[in-house]
C-alpha cells in the first residue's frame, strides 16, 4: 500500500513514520512537509535513502503539487497530520492557522476525491470540545465548542472531513486525541519547554495557577491508535484516543523538576493565556471496543523516559531554539506576573 503522509517531520508525524515503517513491511510512505518551524527535517534524517520512504517538500494548500505526488505515487491512503497546532501561535496570528488547516485540508480532500484515493485518515484535535468542569469526559458525541484560533480551525476541518465523507463518499475517519508527549516534541509544547528550561537553570513559565488540566497520552500510543483507525476505523466515524492520565499543569512542572534534580524555585508565574480552557479528558472506550486498541504507557514511567530522552538529545533541542523561535518566546511569556 502507498502511503501520503502529510505533516511527517513534525512531532507526532516523525514518531508514526517510523511505527509504520517498522511494523507494517509492505507499505511504500511518501512524506509531504512544508518544514515550517515545527517540521524538522533533522527528525526522518536517518530515513534518506530507505526503499520504501521518499519526502516531498511542498505546501498541502499547493492543489498541483497534491494532485500531483497523488497521482504519481499512486497513492491509496492518506494520513492527515499537517497543521498549524499551537494554541498561542494561533491567538498571535490566527490566519495562518485557517489557510493551513481548513483550505490544506479541502485541497487533500478533494485531490483524494478525484483521485479515488481509499481511505483518508484526517487527524484532529480534542481541543475542538472546548473545556470541561470539573467532572466529565469529552465522548465523539459531545458537541464541537472551540475556544481559540486554532481549535475553531481543526472543528472546521473536522466538519469539512466529514462532509466529504457524507456527500462524496469518500472514505473519511476522524481522529481527536489528548495532549501529547514524548520524543521529537518542538520544545514550545509544556512538557519538552519545562525539560528544556530546567536543564539550562532557565525560568520554567506556568501559565496562571497552573491548574489547568489536561489528558496526557504517548504519542507512541496515539500513532497505534492512528494506524487502527486507518486500517479499521468506519467511514464518516470519529474515534477519541486518551489513556486516562489527568494531570494539572503544575504538576507536572514539578515532576519534571523532581526528576532532572532542579528546584521549584525555577517556577515562575506568567500571564494566563486568553481564552484558556481550564480541563479536557478523553473517554477513548469507541476506540478500545471497536479499534481494538488500548494505550500502553504509564504515564509516570514514560514522563521519566522522554526526561531522559531530551537529556540525552540535547542537541536536537538547542538546534531549534535560535532566531524565530526565541522571538515568539519572549513575546510569549516576556510579560511576567
Amino acid at each position: 500500500m502507498n502511503v501520503l503522509l502529510t505533516g511527517g517531520a513534525g512531532f507526532i508525524g516523525s514518531n508514526l513514520v517510523r511505527l509504520l515503517l517498522a511494523e507494517r513491511p509492505g507499505w511504500r510512505l511518501v512524506v509531504l512537509d512544508k518544514l515550517t518551524y515545527a517540521g524538522n527535517a533533522e527528525n526522518l534524517a536517518e530515513l534518506e535513502g530507505h526503499p520504501r520512504y521518499r519526502f516531498v517538500r511542498g505546501d498541502i494548500c499547493n492543489g498541483e503539487l497534491v494532485a500531483e505526488v497523488m497521482r504519481s505515487e499512486r497513492i491509496d491512503a492518506v494520513m492527515h497530520l499537517a497543521a498549524e497546532s499551537h494554541v498561542d501561535r494561533s491567538i498571535l496570528a490566527p490566519a495562518v492557522f485557517i489557510d493551513t488547516n481548513v483550505r490544506g485540508t479541502q485541497v487533500l480532500l478533494e485531490a483524494a476525491r478525484e483521485l479515488g484515493v481509499q481511505r483518508f485518515l484526517h487527524v484532529s484535535t480534542d481541543e475542538v470540545y472546548g473545556s470541561l468542569g470539573p467532572t466529565g469526559l469529552f465522548t465523539e458525541l459531545t458537541p464541537l465548542d472551540p475556544s481559540s484560533p486554532y481549535s475553531a480551525s481543526k472543528a472546521s476541518s473536522d466538519l469539512l472531513a466529514l462532509a466529504y465523507a457524507h456527500t462524496f463518499a469518500l472514505p473519511v475517519v476522524v481522529t481527536r486525541c489528548s495532549n501529547n508527549y514524548g520524543p521529537f516534541q518542538f520544545p514550545e509544547k509544556l512538557i519538552p519547554l519545562m525539560i528544556a528550561n530546567a536543564v539550562r537553570d532557565r525560568p520554567l513559565p506556568v501559565y496562571g495557577d497552573g491548574m489547568n488540566v489536561r489528558d496526557w497520552i504517548h504519542v507512541e500510543d496515539h500513532c497505534r491508535g492512528l494506524l487502527a483507525a486507518l486500517e479499521l476505523g468506519e467511514p464518516g466515524q470519529v474515534y477519541n484516543f486518551g489513556a486516562s492520565s489527568e494531570r494539572h499543569n503544575l504538576d507536572i512542572v514539578r515532576q519534571v523538576l523532581k526528576l532532572l534534580g532542579k528546584p521549584e524555585s525555577l517556577i515562575t508565574y506568567v500571564k494566563d493565556r486568553l481564552g484558556h480552557d481550564r480541563r479536557y479528558a478523553i473517554d477513548s472506550s469507541k476506540a478500545q471496543a471497536r479499534l481494538g486498541w488500548a494505550p500502553r504507557h504509564r504515564f509516570e514511567a514514560a514522563l521519566g523516559e522522554t526526561v531522559a530522552w531530551y537529556v540525552e538529545h540535547r542537541a536536537w533541542w538547542e538546534r531549534i531554539l535560535t532566531g524565530e523561535y526565541l522571538k515568539y518566546y519572549e513575546q510569549q511569556y516576556g510579560a511576567r506576573r
